[in-house]
């Protein structure tokens, strides 16, 4: 045993211990020899007094290895843990028994050290793979030394009639189980191969070091074969005695999981979250099995221990948001004044007063006509039904239903009746992108799909989710071949039956309960699953009909998906215009005023890219749809900053309209709200300077009713470090916002939430702006985009507009190229007409670019052109400045170039 081959652990660490054997796999009396990581005497010498004990237990075929960097952290002076990482007995360093461990043995086993070394508590367990069970098992003998439970990929429960992981069903296949687990190493190196990215060379010498030949593996075929496949298996007993136990567990627990794991997938994750609900889980984005070689999960360990275990071993739950009321820190007061009211509460209302016979929702068809709709008595009536038929079927409070159905008639039911019931809407809309659409789903683990063909198609090749409806009744054979139960329609017509029997559901689900998954655009990495309680979705409601003005009776055209969810919440008739929802710019002039027409709309509601193309294709137009158009009051448009020029061209095909460009994001919308008018004198302001703090970046105007912002200003390495909120001129920093309508959080994503959930009672937006002596609020850009160039830090916000109103320009981005504190600032266009080819632009171009850019206070050192942006699928928008800044660096450093 060299250690000094184990990269990343200190000598110091590693002991050997003599144990003296309970186990009945022991004659009595015996004495076992056990290998462990231990940073207790590191802490000693140093004179740091631990917090409490990690108790660390790997699974089959690692060691204790796999703990050392939460070892290495545990000796940080800043918060010392001691941390206790075992080599079970057989495996590891430890000593090779001649005996056949079973689960309860092994559980045993590890009292066994427990009881030798002394522990006392608190202790928190932290177990991967099968050692995930067997410290479970530990924490369930030994519930007073208890603090915290910590896992990683692991199982307690296999599904009955579903068979075990392929992988696993191929290392217990008796043609394959010795010879891949103990004769060669098979099994280890396919263990190894799992990492994401691959082990370094000399990582995966150290976890092969203990197992160099054929009798020190025999633990590793030990331990496969004890695998719990059926009830009949020896250890199936002890497996199910730990996966009711923690049913009980009461301790806080993290779980930290990598979903690219082929044995132990989301499904595992999921059952372990029905068993404690109480959990707080973060997936790691493209991290599988070995998630603890995948990312540096040090840093999610110790911080959900400074939060949730306390020294001294006492528990601490998740303290929540800070009290309403509070002057500098807590969230702002409900926007409308009162207490709680339902989302669908205006439904029932309106289908019995006065317009209960009119229109509620609006179907449109490709050509332009009504395709169906129903009113408002229609609308109540079908999400009652529907409602009823769910609960029949078994999905009740806190079911996940992934809703894969386009804008329309059907999608409205689905959603108000999943909601009423109590189940969470997962809403993952297809604007993702196939990759992201299955990240998102997979992620969420919906009980339940609802979808159109195509996405039911899906479902089952990628098995999105065990059960899956239909929206129409489907024929014998379609309905076999996609896994399909049931559809709404049958759905509803049983919930008819049983809403005629009085079998309905009676009561509503509780104003904090989960209502809803909705997904951030992706656009920044990986689309983020944002939770939503009923409270803070009927909160939105509140803020949207507040701050705009919008009430019952109104119509509206949604060129956005999710925001047609909205419309009959707040009581509004709603319609969505024949297009590609998929790809907002794909919305013409003549659709919207078809859709405009089809309901004498008043209040539009369309993306950027969407109002692009508007004014694009608005000879289209036939002069019904003209006077459609000119008909409306009130415009929306989000999702990304909205050029003046461009609003200014929209204005003039909706005449009578107030243009506004609310800002916001999934975490929480709206934030802020300004209109043209708005807009064209914070520019004035800007020109003349007039106004301190006016300029550089766009102006998204003044906080919403019940809204809050401040910012955290930045440090000079591009990061805002600090925790106290400012509201001074001209200071610029991260956006917080304050807000009833803010998040709960992020799904399964608990350090993403952890690092946006700061100062208390504020969420951190991610972007990055400031005020104005005024008190508007003026975006630069994303603190991800941020450049750190030697005269200090650049917002490329401000520059892009800039570059944006010269003349053949259509989107601009600026990115930083090179090392950080030292980077170049390099402006990336995309002109009208087109680059035929990716590049460096043109000498005369690229002399403009400069000097727009000097205009607006940043020195480009480099222009590039592009024949199209890299734009969010979504909104079709959101520029992929990291995206452009590593195509940009190739570029200038002489790379091929092609398109990014």
């Amino acid at each position: 045993m060299v250690i000094a081959d184990w990269p990343g652990v200190n000598p110091e660490w590693s002991r050997h211990i003599d144990v003296p054997s309970t186990s009945g796999a022991d004659f009595p009396g015996t004495v076992r020899r056990w290998h462990l990581l231990d940073n207790g005497g590191e802490l000693a010498r140093r004179g740091l007094a631990p917090q409490g004990t990690l108790l660390c237990v790997h699974g089959n075929p690692t060691w204790s290895y796999l703990w050392r960097s939460l070892l290495a952290a545990g000796s940080d002076p800043a918060h010392p843990w001691r941390v206790v990482a075992v080599d079970q007995l057989d495996m590891g360093f430890s000593e090779r028994t001649g005996t056949f461990r079973r689960l309860a043995d092994r559980i045993n086993d590890l009292g066994d050290v427990t009881a030798a070394l002394d522990l006392a508590g608190p202790v928190v367990s932290v177990g991967h793979d099968w050692g995930g069970v067997i410290s479970l098992g530990w924490a369930l003998a030994h519930t007073d030394q208890l603090a915290g439970v910590v896992l990683t990929n692991t199982a307690v429960h296999q599904p009955a009639g579903s068979p075990i992981p392929p992988a696993l069903r191929l290392a217990l296949h008796p043609a394959v189980h010795r010879w891949g687990t103990t004769t060669t190493d098979a099994f280890l190196r396919v263990t190894h191969s799992l990492a994401h990215p691959p082990l370094p060379a000399d990582v995966r010498n150290a976890f092969m070091a203990p197992y160099r030949s054929a009798p020190r593996r025999a633990g590793v075929g030990n331990f496969v074969a004890d695998i719990p496949v059926d009830a009949s298996h020896p250890s199936f007993a002890a497996l199910n005695g730990v996966a009711d136990g923690v049913r009980g567990l009461e301790v806080p627990v993290l779980m930290l999981w990598g979903p690219r794991d082929p044995i132990f997938s989301d499904r595992y994750l999921k059952d372990l979250l029905t068993r404690l609900p109480h959990a707080d889980v973060h997936r790691y984005e493209d991290a599988g099995h070995l998630v603890a070689e995948d990312r540096n999960i040090a840093p999610a360990v110790f911080d959900w221990l400074a939060g949730r275990v306390t020294h001294g071993g006492d528990s601490v739950a998740d303290p929540g948001p800070a009290a309403e009321g509070d002057a500098v820190t807590g969230p702002a007061a409900p926007a409308d004044g009162r207490g709680f009211t339902p989302l669908w509460t205006l439904l029932g209302e309106l289908a019995g007063g006065p317009s209960a016979g009119g229109r509620a929702v609006v179907e449109m068809a490709p050509d332009g006509t009504v395709a169906r709709s129903l009113t408002w008595r229609q609308l109540e009536e079908s999400v009652g039904h529907l409602s009823a038929g769910l609960q029949g079927a078994g999905v009740g409070p806190g079911s996940r239903v992934s809703l894969m159905v386009p804008p329309g008639v059907d999608l409205t039911v689905a959603l108000y009746a999943c909601l009423r019931l109590g189940a969470v809407v997962v809403v993952a809309d297809a604007g993702l992108g196939t990759r992201g659409l299955s990240r998102a789903v997979k992620g969420a683990t919906p009980d339940v799909l609802i979808g159109i063909d195509k996405a039911l198609a899906a479902a089952r090749a990628l098995g999105w989710a065990s059960r899956r409806i239909s929206v129409q009744d489907l024929p014998a054979g379609p309905r076999r071949l996609l896994g399909v139960e049931t559809s709404l329609a049958a759905l509803a017509r049983a919930g008819a039956g049983r809403a005629a029997a009085g079998t309905a559901p009676a009561s509503s689900p509780d104003a904090d309960s989960p209502a809803a998954v909705l997904f951030t655009s992706g656009s920044t990495g990986p689309a983020k699953g944002v939770l939503y309680t009923h409270r803070q979705l009927a909160a939105m409601r509140d803020t949207v009909a507040g701050t705009f003005g919008i009430k019952p009776g109104q119509k509206l055209v949604a060129g956005f998906a999710p925001f047609a969810l909205l419309g009959p919440a707040l009581g509004t008739v709603s319609v969505t215009p024949a297009m590609d929802v998929t790809a907002p710019r794909t919305l013409t002039a003549r659709a919207l005023a078809d859709a405009a027409a089809a309901i004498d709309a008043t209040v539009v509601f369309a993306s950027p890219a969407a109002l692009r193309n508007v004014v694009a294709t608005r000879d289209g137009l036939s002069p019904e749809g003209t006077a459609a158009l000119r008909r409306v009051q009130l415009l929306l448009s989000a999702g990304a900053p909205v050029p003046e020029p461009l609003l200014a061209e929209v204005q003039r095909l909706l005449p009578a309209a107030s243009l506004h460009t609310p800002y916001g994001m999934t975490e929480a919308l709206p934030v802020t709200d300004i209109s043209l008018e708005q807009i064209q004198a914070a520019a004035a302001d800007a020109e003349a300077g007039r106004t301190p703090g006016a300029g550089n970046g766009v102006c998204v105007g003044h906080p919403v009713q019940g809204a809050r912002i401040a910012v955290i200003p930045l440090a000079a390495d591009g990061t805002a470090p600090g925790a106290e909120p400012v509201t001074e001129p001209g200071v610029t920093g991260e956006i917080l916002v304050s807000a009833p309508h803010v998040k709960d959080g992020y799904d399964r994503l608990w350090l993403t939430g952890q690092a946006s959930a700061g100062p208390a009672g504020w969420h951190r937006t991610g972007d990055v702006g400031h005020f104005d002596a005024d008190g508007r609020l003026w975006v630069e850009g994303r603190l991800a985009h941020i450049i750190t160039a030697p005269p200090g830090v650049v917002t490329p916000v401000g520059a892009e507009q800039a570059i944006e109103r010269l003349d053949g320009v259509r989107m601009a981005a600026v990115v930083g190229v090179g090392p950080a504190g030292t980077q170049a600032v390099a402006a990336v266009v995309e002109t009208v007409p087109p680059a035929r080819k990716a590049g460096p632009a043109g000498t005369e171009l690229a002399r403009k670019v400069r000097s727009a850019a000097q205009g607006a206070g940043v020195s480009v050192a480099a222009v590039l052109v592009v024949p199209a942006q890299p734009t969010d699928i979504r909104h079709n928008a959101k520029i992929d400045r990291s995206r452009l800044a590593q195509w940009a660096s190739s570029v200038l450093a002489g790379g091929r170039r092609v398109a990014p």
